[in-house]
């Protein structure tokens, strides 16, 4: 049906297409206004908005937003209140079911209420200019999807947009950067399946201090509770799940796969890069800042590069700042004003931790007693089905997840009221379970806080002092802040609200009928890691450890492995070395190809002894530079090999469980190849070592011959590893017309997982690329008009716009476009004016 529809709506021409496409330029006159704003437009459709007040400047903002991507703003609040059922029907009821009971919006709807007056105001401001632009349209003129929507749910109606909206997508981003709960779930079910703990450990070894700088030098991860090289000391085995609790965890771990990656999506492979560089080793003098975050795959991009700009910077009106935003919230995340410039990597604390509760009679048991449960009720609206009516029930830990499942599994299902054996209607609210294990969510996101604060605070910062005392309110996701500013400093800073654990160390579901394993409060601001000036001229941050292994404090311990960052270390010191670093060289970096964790596997697989197709494709690894560009015979074979010995090595894993393809395993396996008598070497299809390596590569030189042709020396690793961006709500709908008209254009990837160039991919699905550098921008803090970004898809979310997608070819091919700053070089670019004036001006 909804292909029909679409194809129906298409098939009217231009006018079915266009009439969503937003006006830029001429005047168009808004009730919200209290003065005019200009928008400025460049080549690529990138809006640089100008206006008196703060309050104008986001009302601006909110309608440009709007008018680029309403679609995403839309789809993306429908997620977050868990609603995506009354619009998509009964196959997003599960997704909504675990969204109502962890509360996203609820917890935004608190938050609002502690905000700072002028946070609150930013927020309302925006929101105003939003509902203008919805007074101004209606269904498919706000774009293609809701022509789609009118069909699929044609009682749906779109509502104001509330500043609720806007901090429900803070709950989203922490959500998808939330650490490393996934990893809670799979070592438990691991055990569950009857792999010991010593094997299971072997797979999340420690962090390699030794080999992997961390951000910060000197301190620790670990410190007195906790080292993550300790293994199973850590906790002790009482912490270890009962295995009667296995199927709960299952289920809860199930429950939360199905919940879609607010940031596109999701991977093993999702991360960030970050450095700044002092002007004692630039070219121009002052601090160079690259940045280039890894998320999803989508169409449009989770990121709407943005200028906003007061005509006059007052007390008043702070802000005078070009970026990265996120449309739906109001100001820039990632970018600079006219004196600083900063850019997030994800820290990755653990800051999540499942619980297993043991419920009796309706109550937690507590150190023996028990604890009443506190309960509310939701319903979730089901088009074409019927609404699910289900209790939410939290123990002191946090909702109880476990309790999802009972609700959907006692789900009356098909059109029509619920009605008893006899035919006559009945309430069937879903029953909580009975008695027996739960497991319940500890999440710092699930208490109100202050980001939002945070944002705009450091908007408008001036220098390191004003930065960090806006950090302070950086509460979730707790994110790598690097820094750079226009008088020469360069630093690091950690925010974020980080537990303080008692007993247990987070990397398993602890026992929340032991009071001892509960937080006991959290990190103070002024203990986490920080740094300024630092003498060697740079700092790097790319997931990896936050700090050395003497802090007294444990962020987690399960950080990425630090390929990537060990990778830009090495390229930065040599640059340094040669001195007078560009901008130009930042980009070179990070479009670097090296899979760094190729160098511990291919002399092996250079020692085995392969015939025919497989030992002509070895040859290919001998002089091999490890690069993966597009082009790239060796790097075909190696990353087929790759996700074969995976699969041959780990098989008794399986595909739920299967090791991811970037730095986690890498490690792992350099580690076995030392060990050829481990019991990881010895499977199904190959017994031993060399026996495993020389079955991945037959495997590998078949699958290519298949695919590429005879000849090894004609394969290339971008026929393999192709992007396509993906359409969040329609792109994956498995109906090929409707895919077509919302999906991106495939472009040919180089880079892989953990590269520095990270374009991640799930080895089992294929080659193609799942997570990529979302988008790149290097910044000389000497010239703030020369500065550089490209996004992953462009300004525009409408299908067939010129702006949408228009950016994709550059960003394949590693080229950046110019982020103008100031208003001459902003106007100079200038292609579209549009001139917002107050209703009657």
């Amino acid at each position: 049906m909804v292909a029909c529809l679409v194809l129906a709506a298409a098939g009217t021409g231009l006018w079915a297409v266009q009439r969503a496409f937003p006006d830029t330029g001429g005047e168009i006159a808004l009730p919200a206004l209290e003065g005019e704003a200009t928008v400025y437009r460049d080549a690529h459709g990138i809006p640089q908005i100008y206006a008196d007040t703060a309050e104008d400047l986001f009302r601006a903002q909110g309608f440009v937003d709007a008018q680029d991507r309403f679609w995403q703003m839309h789809f993306n609040r429908l997620t977050t209140a868990g609603r995506l059922a009354e619009v998509f029907g009964e196959e997003q009821a599960q997704t909504d079911v675990y969204l109502r009971t962890m509360g996203w919006r609820r917890v935004a709807e608190r938050e609002y209420e502690l905000l700072r007056p002028d946070t609150r105001a930013y927020l309302d401001s925006y929101a105003e200019g939003v509902n203008t632009y919805l007074d101004r349209r209606d269904g498919g003129e706000r774009g293609l999807e809701f022509t789609v929507l009118a069909a699929l749910a044609p009682d749906h109606e779109v509502e104001e947009w509330t500043a609720v909206d806007s901090l429900a997508w803070l709950k989203a981003m922490a959500w998808d950067l939330r650490g490393n709960m996934q990893h809670e779930t799979e070592r438990a079910a691991l055990l569950a399946s009857g792999i010991d703990r010593e094997r299971i450990e072997e797979l999340y070894p420690a962090y390699p201090e030794q080999e992997h700088r961390p951000i910060v030098d000197g301190g620790g991860i670990g410190g007195g509770r906790f080292r993550a090289d300790e293994g199973a000391a850590a906790g002790g085995d009482a912490a270890l799940p009962p295995q009667e609790a296995a199927g709960v965890l299952a289920g809860v771990d199930a429950g939360l796969e199905e919940i879609p990656p607010m940031l596109g999506p999701d991977s093993a492979g999702l991360g960030s890069n970050s450095w700044v560089v002092s002007g004692e080793h630039t070219a121009s003098g002052l601090p160079l800042l690259a940045n280039d975050p890894h998320l999803g795959a989508q169409t449009p991009s989770v990121w709407h590069q943005t200028g906003l700009h007061c005509t006059e910077v007052t007390e008043r009106c702070p802000f005078d700042v070009t970026g990265f935003a996120f449309a739906g919230l109001p100001g820039v995340v990632i970018g600079h004003n006219a004196d600083i410039a900063w850019g997030f990597t994800n820290l990755g604390p653990d800051v999540a931790d499942l619980y297993l509760e043991r419920i009796q009679d309706g109550a937690a048991v507590v150190d023996g007693e028990p604890e009443p449960l506190t309960t509310r009720e939701e319903t979730v609206k089901v088009a074409g089905g019927r609404d699910v009516v289900f209790t939410v029930r939290s123990t002191r830990h946090g909702p109880l997840l476990s309790d999802a499942e009972s609700a959907l599994d006692l789900r009356a299902i098909g059109a029509g009221p619920p009605v008893d054996t006899d035919g006559e209607p009945v309430d069937r609210a879903a029953e909580p379970p009975g008695d027996g294990y739960g497991v319940s969510l500890s999440w710092t996101a699930l208490e109100p806080g202050t980001t939002a604060d945070s944002l705009f605070r450091m908007n408008a910062a001036e220098d390191f002092a004003s930065f960090r005392d806006a950090a302070r309110s950086f509460e979730v996701p707790a994110q790598n802040l690097v820094y750079a500013d226009t008088e020469g400093n360069i630093g690091y800073q950690a925010p974020g609200t980080i537990p303080v654990r008692g007993t247990g160390d987070g990397r398993w579901p602890a026992p929340g009928w032991d009071s001892a394993y509960d937080w006991q409060g959290f990190i103070d601001f002024e203990e986490l890691p920080v740094v300024r000036n630092p003498e060697r001229g740079y700092i790097v941050t790319a997931n990896q450890a936050a700090i050395g292994s003497d802090y007294e404090h444990m962020l987690t311990g399960d950080w990425a492995y630090g390929y990537r960052s060990q990778r830009i270390e090495t390229l930065l010191a040599g640059a340094v070395e040669e001195g007078g670093l560009t901008a130009a060289d930042m980009t070179d970096i990070q479009m670097d190809d090296e899979n760094s964790g190729a160098r511990a596997v291919v002399p092996h697989l250079l020692r085995v002894e392969v015939e025919g197709t497989a030992a002509r494709a070895q040859e290919l690894l001998a002089d091999w530079d490890y690069q993966q560009g597009a082009d790239s015979a060796a790097a075909a074979f190696y990353n087929a090999t790759w996700s074969h010995l995976l699969d041959v090595a780990f098989d008794e894993l399986g595909p739920e469980r299967a090791l991811d393809v970037g730095s986690r395993s890498w490690l792992v396996v350099d580690r076995l190849l030392d060990d050829p008598d481990s019991p990881w070497w010895r499977g199904d299809a190959a017994d031993g070592r060399d026996a495993v390596l020389r079955e991945a590569m037959d495997r590998a030189a078949d699958e290519l011959s298949r695919r590429l042709g005879e000849d090894p020396a004609e394969w290339r690793w971008g026929e393999l590893h192709t992007l396509t961006a993906t359409h969040p709500s329609l792109g994956a709908s498995g109906i090929a017309p409707v895919e077509w008209l919302f999906n991106g254009t495939p472009v040919e990837a180089s880079g892989g997982d953990s590269t520095v160039n990270a374009t991640g991919w799930e080895h089992t699905e294929g080659y193609a690329v799942t997570t990529v550098p979302s988008m790149r921008m290097t910044i000389d803090m000497a010239d703030l008009d020369a500065a550089r970004w490209i996004d992953l898809t462009g300004a525009s979310g409408h299908a067939f716009h010129p702006d949408n997608g228009n950016q994709t070819p550059l960003w394949a091919r590693g080229e950046t476009i110019p982020m103008p700053f100031t208003r001459p070089a902003v106007e100079e670019r200038a292609e579209d004016v549009l001139t917002l004036v107050p209703s009657g001006g």
